[in-house]
């Protein structure tokens, strides 16, 4: 328990300290400027997505450990409590970081997400439990590269590059596979295991998994639509 919490608050702190130095190492160009908070946080995003997305190979996991995608609840790889506790921080940090730099109108969809994050996944790691659970839902990070990737491209006023192009074609075909894909094959897994979850975590993780779909969606079509058919 205090060990969890210990990983939570040290990802919290290093991830403040990275959003506060990020500038001296990557500063932002003169179309960003006007915007320095929101540059800042976005390289602090891809930091979180990259350490994930490639400290997180969950299909690698899956072969490794075949009772794996039998039992999401009690079994887990080795370092993956840790990998949720440092996520929980990193959410967590960003959430206060929105808070003090955004109106409440324009990031409350980010702030809802981050807030069931942060409850879903805090109940892994303070339990020690659903651990394999939020390790497939931390897949979601590998496509989160290419989407944060976007974001620093389009504010450094580089959307007509090839480079964005190809960014947008990866960006897009990751998030069905990794995205959508994931959150439809969470929510099969969940109906099927309904009986073998106590009602409180079930209906936590329904709860979940029903706002988190609508606004994957929601999501996909506005990156469809800016990025294919505007």
């Amino acid at each position: 328990f205090s060990r969890g919490l210990l990983l939570v608050a040290g990802s919290f702190a290093a991830f403040r300290l990275l959003n506060r130095g990020v500038e001296r190492l990557v500063p932002p160009p003169p179309s960003a400027r006007r915007n320095r908070w929101k540059w800042r946080n976005i390289w602090t995003s891809l930091a979180h997505s990259a350490l994930l997305g490639t400290h997180n190979p969950s299909p690698c996991r899956f072969c490794l450990h075949p009772g794996l995608s039998e039992d999401l609840v009690g079994m887990h790889p080795p370092g993956a409590h840790s990998l949720v506790a440092v996520s929980v921080g990193y959410f967590l940090e960003d959430f206060v970081d929105m808070l003090c730099h955004q109106k409440l109108h324009q990031s409350w969809e980010l702030l809802f997400h981050h807030s069931v994050v942060i409850v879903c996944f805090g109940i892994a790691v303070l339990l020690h439990q659903y651990v394999g659970f939020a390790l497939v839902a931390l897949l979601v990070e590998i496509n989160s590269i290419f989407l944060h990737l976007r974001q620093i491209l389009l504010m450094a006023n580089l959307m007509h590059t090839t480079c964005y192009r190809l960014n947008s074609i990866i960006n897009l075909g990751t998030y069905v596979v990794f995205r959508i894909t994931t959150l439809a094959w969470m929510a099969h897994w969940l109906f099927l295991n309904r009986e073998n979850v106590p009602p409180a975590t079930y209906a936590v993780g329904t709860v979940g998994m029903a706002i988190m779909t609508p606004m994957n969606l929601i999501l996909f079509y506005r990156l469809l639509r800016s990025d294919f058919f505007k």
